[in-house]
């Protein structure tokens, strides 16, 4: 019998950080049918998309507080300041509150396949705003799975009886992935120097004075439903918080480049986290729409300069 080779320690790393790296994916996952249970629908709304939007950029925000008082984290550095707070318009007010909107309209398979393009999309802005390099092979990748979310947002226009006409759900997501974009953008450009897992936390705490007011200003004044509260604390603690803990952690123990890849589940965590959460039911042209979307993003990614996190 052939005797065991123990694991050496780099190898012992290259798996935690893949099993975090997918911990952090599926955290991020259910964000989309978690702010749906958050917002409710058109027909029978729940919280406001402004209050989900304060509320857990204000979790997020006591939470972080404490991490960077436990940790002795300095503070900003006057250049580091304006990055942070172009993520956190993105990522802290952009991003959250218009999918809100948007989820309200579709469903969180609906709009899974949409936000798919989000990897694509960081890219692109890195490669503008930063001025990084993208082979032609990218762009025409990106391209490719744009096309493909723009045929499935007009057929799934057709279907519902709207014409072939993109929806206003839709715009809404898009809005939301360009928003997010930025923000992750602006927030890689200080990692380096702050460190992953303070960004997060500076950009939450910087929000308090807007999330805090915007909270209690907007908070529901009709009976909510438990589920729903739920769904705010989830969004709130996991979603903009702790995911990234899991997520900076298993990309930096395993290596960007290998464990990034795990992002590519993230659509098919959300299609199947909403059957049991929202109800929803799986359709053959949203499953198979996503798939392709996620084929372009793979093959778009192997063609980019630099491997691009997917931090929702």
């Amino acid at each position: 019998m052939t005797k065991a080779v123990p694991l050496t320690a780099d190898e012992r790393n290259a798996t935690l950080g893949l099993w975090l790296g997918f911990v952090g994916v599926f955290v991020f996952g259910l964000t989309l049918p978690m702010t749906r249970l958050a917002t409710g629908t058109a027909d029978a709304p729940q919280l406001s998309p402004w209050f989900v939007t304060w509320a857990r950029a204000a979790l997020a925000g006591g939470l972080s507080i404490a991490y960077l008082l436990v940790t002795r984290s300095p503070l900003p550095a006057r250049a580091q300041r304006l990055p942070l707070a172009l993520s956190l318009l993105g990522n802290v007010i952009g991003y959250p509150l218009l999918l809100g909107w948007a989820l309200r309209e579709v469903t969180a398979s609906h709009a899974a396949v949409i936000t798919a393009l989000l990897p694509l999309v960081t890219a692109a802005m890195a490669a503008w705003l930063l001025h990084q390099r993208a082979r032609l092979g990218f762009w025409l990748f990106a391209a490719l799975g744009s096309t493909l979310v723009a045929v499935y947002s007009l057929l799934r226009a057709q279907q519902l009886g709207h014409g072939y006409a993109p929806s206003h759900a839709d715009l809404l997501l898009l809005g939301a992935v360009a928003s997010a974009s930025l923000g992750y953008v602006a927030g890689a450009k200080v990692t380096p120097t702050l460190g992953a897992e303070r960004v997060i936390s500076w950009v939450c705490v910087m929000a308090l004075p807007l999330t805090v007011p915007g909270a209690l200003l907007t908070w529901p004044e009709q009976p909510i439903a438990l589920t729903a509260w739920l769904g705010l604390a989830y969004v709130g603690v996991f979603s903009m918080w702790a995911g990234f803990f899991a997520w900076f952690r298993g990309l930096a123990l395993g290596g960007a480049l290998r464990v990034s890849q795990m992002q590519l589940l993230q659509p098919f965590i959300s299609i199947a986290a909403a059957v049991p959460l929202l109800g929803e039911s799986l359709d053959v042209m949203t499953l198979g729409f996503a798939l392709a979307v996620v084929a372009t993003v793979f093959m778009g990614r192997r063609m980019a300069t630099l491997p691009i996190m997917n931090r929702t």
